[in-house]
């Protein structure tokens, strides 16, 4: 149903897969099943998880699974009724994203550029021309890192311009490309196409990574902590989400409008983009914090 009605990605029917098989080995062990679980079955599950320690967003996830998988049943006609109909999720809060400056993604984008220049021929070299074209493919469009990786080898081939990129629920949008990121991406494909010359075996991917495979987005973490050591970044600051968390919030300090950065990011909901006014808000009350000089003379006096 997942796949076929929602139109689930393959993570999300994973992550699905993962938090019921939990959940009903859960009530095997109780002596029942989904068909005849209780509310009290349910709360008891989430108690072992807040025993276990378990993250309140990860208790709160497993309860979203459970809660759909029930009513799935329900409407299939095998419950008479939803036991989580009476279940509160866990409260969450809400934390604002991690970001970086823009003067910091700057120099990310320069260090990646001088790595380029620097490397040497061969297999370094492809490597530091993938990098820097995911680098700056990444913060001129806002793609998901899924989307990213997952782009075909020839996504640019119609237009060059501008990605189709299929989203989450399977929903289509477009993202246009800036200069850089185009040429970047020219480069990488350059090379790439190069390598094929050579008799290396051609990849259905933009982003390959050895035989059939694209790049993980493990692998890429990894690669963009390195390059933020050498950028003297903290690495742990810097990951492909906190990249399309700088998209999204430079955009709106430059003046664009919510609707259209929802569009870029492929948010279904304008609430989940509404996240980075918060963002922008508090940066701008830090600053005035920190520089007006009354702000100043409150804070001397406080103390």
């Amino acid at each position: 149903m997942l796949m076929a009605e929602r139109g689930a990605a393959a993570q999300t029917v994973e992550a699905y897969t993962r938090d019921l098989s939990e959940f009903l080995a859960f009530l095997a062990a109780k002596g029942t099943t989904a068909l005849d679980a209780s509310a009290d079955n349910v709360r008891a599950f989430l108690a072992q998880l807040s025993r276990k320690g378990l993250a309140v967003t990860s208790r709160a996830r497993k309860l979203s699974a459970i809660r759909q998988f029930l009513r799935f049943l329900l409407a299939e006609g095998l419950r008479n009724d939803d036991p989580c109909s009476a279940i509160d999720s866990p409260k969450l809060g809400r934390p604002l994203p991690k970001l970086l400056s823009l003067t910091e993604v700057e120099t990310l984008l320069e260090t990646a550029a001088q790595a380029v220049e620097h490397a040497a021929d061969g297999s370094a070299s492809r490597r530091a021309l993938r990098v820097y074209a995911l680098l700056e493919t990444l913060y001129g469009t806002g793609l998901r890192v899924s989307e990213l990786l997952g782009l075909p080898r020839g996504v640019l081939v119609s237009d060059d311009r501008v990605l189709t990129i299929k989203g989450k629920g399977g929903r289509e949008r477009l993202v246009p490309l800036n200069d850089a990121a185009r040429k970047a991406l020219a480069t990488h494909l350059a090379a790439l196409d190069a390598d094929q010359a050579r008799g290396k075996a051609p990849s259905p991917w933009l982003f390959p990574s050895g035989g059939s495979q694209h790049l993980t987005r493990q692998r890429f973490g990894q690669e963009l902590k390195a390059l933020a050591l050498a950028a003297g970044i903290e690495p742990s600051r810097v990951s492909p989400h906190v990249l399309r968390h700088a998209f999204a919030s430079h955009l709106l300090e430059r003046g664009a409008d919510l609707r259209t950065v929802q569009q870029l990011l492929g948010h279904a909901d304008i609430s989940t983009t509404q996240i980075y006014t918060h963002v922008i808000e508090e940066r701008l009350r830090r600053l005035v914090e920190q520089h007006h000089p009354l702000a100043q003379l409150h804070l001397t006096k406080r103390s």
